[in-house]
């Protein structure tokens, strides 16, 4: 199908490029072929007319799912937190800091403790946050911790809040709200959680949070996610976003392409994450989500894990070439998920993003798990002895990172070597208990 590109330009600017499927009309590479059965999005939302513009079509569909009849406020004047959102959106998205994602539900975190021989109790849990959220000068490299429920409600042995404990250290406080995946069909998956969130959302603004998480986890391999998948992940962010925007509360935007098994490409991945870029971005504005109150935190361009790997300056270019085509300038930061990339490879691939747009219209910065904890917490392995070592590794493994989205870093890593992982996805809720 041609693409119909305005007067405005003359190969179709990055604004009119994209449809509701967020394909870029490039020539440097080939649409894919859908497989048999599964629909093209760019036939399923709006039967065409003859003579109309593809544009056109495009603008009509989303006029009239957003046209009810009723007129709305802008979030910008309707949300008494609008001002506080921006503010604490564009502090946890300052240059030279990042995200410590230290969220994980009591499930896995338990099985992270398991690893080095550490039972799975309340109290071990809460010593293990501990030394992270206290390590020397985490503040200086780390601008908010994710934290999972029953951790924002933890204090610290000596009686101190966990919240005040980040607080002192200028680290932002925030809160994982979903309610983890759920199979769809195959091997794709929604996430759940909406049911109560405003509550809860209420709740956690009360006990000091600042921000939130969402993620929702899409699937390349097999072809790449189906429509319905990327629809019902895109809605849910959307819905999440405004929900938690309307409670004080910064929606970390997270739709991750998670990297697995698979001989796809780079270039697939790219096309992939556009797409889905498209349609989230879609929702959160139906959803009349205040932009320059969100962070977003995608993966990087990856191939799969059969597939020869890609040198940083790869990943560097087809996933800034990504963000350019599908996040808006108005959102401030982009942090990106380390997923299943090793410690060294996410610091080298974050460096390369700098170099290859300095002139980025958000902040490109990090928003990491295991590339944090993972050596920290061998060196710590439950011994009290080892405290002030593992704090030693992750302030070093921050800082690394931190020079890395200043575009300064230069060697040696703190956790050299190392190679990427198969990351489980587990199904059934975000296991509480």
């Amino acid at each position: 199908m041609q693409a119909h590109s305005p007067p405005c330009c003359q190969a179709g600017c990055a604004q009119h490029r994209h449809g509701l499927t967020g394909r870029p009309l490039s020539v440097d590479r080939q649409r894919p072929t859908f497989q048999l059965g599964r629909p093209d999005p760019c036939k399923v939302f709006v039967k065409r007319q003859p003579n109309v513009p593809h544009v056109a079509h495009h603008r009509l569909a989303v006029f009239a799912a957003q046209s009810n009849g009723a007129s709305k406020s802008s979030p910008y004047v309707s949300n008494p937190y609008a001002d506080e959102l921006r503010e604490t959106a564009k502090s946890i998205s300052n240059r030279g800091r990042g995200i410590l994602a230290s969220d994980e539900s009591n499930v896995t975190t338990g099985k992270r403790l398991a690893s080095v021989g550490i039972d799975n109790t309340e109290n071990n849990r809460r010593d293990w946050r501990e030394l992270l959220y206290t390590a020397p000068d985490l503040g200086k490299y780390i601008s908010g911790a994710i934290m999972f429920e029953e951790t924002l409600y933890q204090s610290s042995a000596d009686g101190k809040p966990f919240v005040d404990v980040l607080r002192a250290q200028g680290i932002m406080p925030g809160i994982k709200v979903d309610g983890g995946l759920e199979a769809i069909g195959g091997d794709e998956t929604n996430t759940v959680g909406l049911d109560g969130l405003s509550e809860r959302c209420a709740k956690y603004y009360k006990q000091g949070a600042r921000f939130a998480k969402w993620r929702a986890v899409l699937n390349i391999a097999n072809g790449g996610p189906s429509l319905e998948a990327i629809e019902s992940n895109a809605h849910g962010l959307a819905a999440y976003a405004k929900i938690a925007q309307d409670n004080g509360l910064v929606p970390i935007v997270e739709p991750e392409m998670t990297l697995g098994a698979g001989d796809y490409t780079i270039e697939d991945t790219s096309y992939w994450s556009e797409r889905v870029l498209t349609h989230v971005f879609r929702h959160l504005n139906e959803h009349d989500v205040m932009l320059e109150g969100i962070l977003m935190k995608p993966s990087m361009c990856l191939p799969g894990l059969d597939a020869p790997s890609a040198s940083p300056k790869e990943v560097a270019h087809w996933t800034t070439q990504t963000m350019l085509r599908g996040v808006p300038a108005a959102v401030p930061g982009i942090h990106f998920l380390s997923g299943g990339m090793s410690e060294e490879e996410a610091t080298l691939n974050l460096q390369a993003l700098q170099e290859a747009c300095p002139n980025a219209p958000w902040s490109l910065t990090f928003s990491y798990g295991r590339a944090l904890q993972s050596a920290t917490l061998k060196a710590w392995a439950g011994n009290p002895e080892n405290k002030k070592m593992a704090q030693d590794i992750l302030s070093s493994l921050a800082k690394a990172n931190s020079e890395a989205q200043l575009g300064k870093y230069t060697g040696p890593h703190p956790a050299a070597g190392g190679g990427r992982i198969l990351q489980a996805l587990r199904t059934g809720g975000s296991g509480k208990p």
